[in-house]
């Protein structure tokens, strides 16, 4: 494998999980935190969607933080944005919890190595809707470290979104390299395979495959962990 940079998504990629059912669960804790502070479960959730799709619609012109938060305010009014300490609280303490709700895959720690024994630079291009802390708990659960990664996106340095091709040009801007020296790692068709529209070589992950338009995935490389690291080996 020839590629300078390998881009690694994480949610159902280095991080077993069905998306689905990690969502509901994570919105569940997400209301037994903040219901206490007056909200009403139904229309908080609602409202994290709202802010979600303001992330994805960025256009670069704000940080995905701040897309979310006047959203946010949109909603609840200025006075909600005093409550910002208590979600940054709930994605550095109670956010944990939702561990349990993915899976483990020990190749991943094996995959990281391999690279680093190659002498591969590695970064993190996981959907930057997640406060840093979040995402470098999450980096956690798949047994990794934040330091295994030259860089990852979080919604504090990130201005775009997947599947926004802006977000990987932006993303290979910061590191320096051209999209056509990179390999992009993920398991979601539309999010992640996309990047081969910019040169990017691209392998699909498909334990954890998400597949929304039904896209015929034969023309990627494709596979498991243990085939992405014969790929990688080759």
């Amino acid at each position: 494998m020839d590629k300078k940079m390998v881009l690694f998504d994480l949610d159902g990629t280095l991080l077993p999980m069905d998306n689905d059912y990690f969502t509901e669960k994570y919105f569940v804790l997400l209301c037994k935190k903040l219901v206490p502070y007056g909200y009403e479960p139904k229309k908080l959730i609602a409202s994290i969607w709202q802010g979600t799709k303001a992330m994805v619609l960025n256009d670069g012109s704000k940080t995905n933080e701040e897309a979310f938060w006047e959203k946010y305010a949109s909603i609840y009014g200025k006075e909600s944005l005093k409550h910002k300490p208590v979600l940054e609280e709930f994605y550095t303490v109670d956010f944990n919890q939702a561990k349990e709700y993915c899976g483990f895959n020990p190749l991943a720690r094996k995959v990281i190595d391999l690279l680093k024994s190659q002498g591969k630079r590695i970064a993190l291009a996981t959907n930057p809707i997640f406060p840093k802390k979040a995402t470098e708990l999450r980096i956690g659960w798949a047994g990794l470290k934040p330091d295994d990664f030259e860089y990852i996106t979080a919604y504090e340095n990130s201005s775009y979104c997947k599947p926004n091709l802006d977000y990987y040009k932006d993303l290979c801007k910061k590191l320096g390299v051209e999209p056509s020296q990179c390999l992009m790692v993920g398991n979601d068709v539309n999010e992640d395979m996309i990047t081969q529209d910019l040169g990017m070589e691209v392998f699909l992950i498909t334990d954890f495959l998400i597949n929304k338009s039904n896209k015929d995935i034969s023309k990627y490389n494709r596979g498991n962990f243990s085939d992405l690291i014969d790929y990688l080996s080759k």
